[in-house]
């Protein structure tokens, strides 16, 4: 099956450079470009991409406002973000994953690397390294931060169901999860699949959001 990319970035060579290395895959193609955030929400609905390749700082309509546009729009509902930037992890960042992306990828780091987060987010997997995860917990538990607002669908969650949230949000992959609980691979899938389905989230990236934005998941 092939996955179909939308790149946006207001600078022409990128978006050449980043096309042309999608389209050299056999399992991904670039479905089209955008050069700012409005063109992206505009195509990304025409188009319906697998994923949006985002460039977060564009003129016109910047890539927050785009994502936040994208992921909320009903016939993008399925459509995965993955933010670019060139910086790491700045307030722009999470303002992003705030916005439903799923995940980012610096622009500073080779071009291949970009194929690799691309599958990740289209797979529907977090895309966010145990580094990155520990500088989320600080953003969001900052003692000037206080918890915004409370998932829908939180009082849903079983016990069993917030203790695997509690280790989704500190990072875990599932093998560590089943290791953790002592439980098999498939029940933790199982449980993941339960929680996003009952807090409404897209990814795992947005159940670190979640998690800690909501003060669910608090950190010693």
């Amino acid at each position: 099956m092939t996955t179909r990319v939308l790149v946006v970035d207001d600078q022409a060579l990128l978006r050449t450079a980043f096309s042309s290395l999608i389209d050299a895959e056999e399992d991904l193609a670039v479905a089209g470009q955008a050069a700012d955030g409005r063109e992206a929400v505009e195509l990304a609905a025409s188009l319906a991409p697998d994923v949006v390749v985002m460039d977060i700082r564009m003129p016109v309509l910047d890539g927050i406002e785009a994502t936040r546009q994208i992921t909320a729009g009903p016939a993008t509902a399925a459509t995965r973000v993955l933010i670019l930037t060139t910086f790491d992890l700045d307030e722009y960042v999470f303002e992003a994953l705030r916005a439903g992306a799923s995940g980012f990828a610096l622009k500073s780091r080779p071009l291949e690397e970009l194929l690799s987060a691309i599958r990740t987010v289209a797979a529907g997997e977090a895309l966010l390294a145990p580094s990155v995860t520990r500088r989320l917990i600080a953003h969001f538990t900052d003692g000037d931060r206080a918890p915004r607002r409370t998932p829908h669908g939180l009082d849903e969650l079983t016990e069993r169901e917030r203790e695997v949230l509690s280790l989704v949000a500190r990072g875990l992959s599932n093998t560590e999860i089943a290791e953790t609980l002592h439980v098999s691979i498939p029940t933790v899938k199982t449980h993941v699949s339960r929680i996003l389905t009952k807090l409404g989230a897209r990814d795992r990236t947005q159940l670190v959001v979640l998690a800690y934005e909501s003060g669910l998941v608090i950190t010693p």
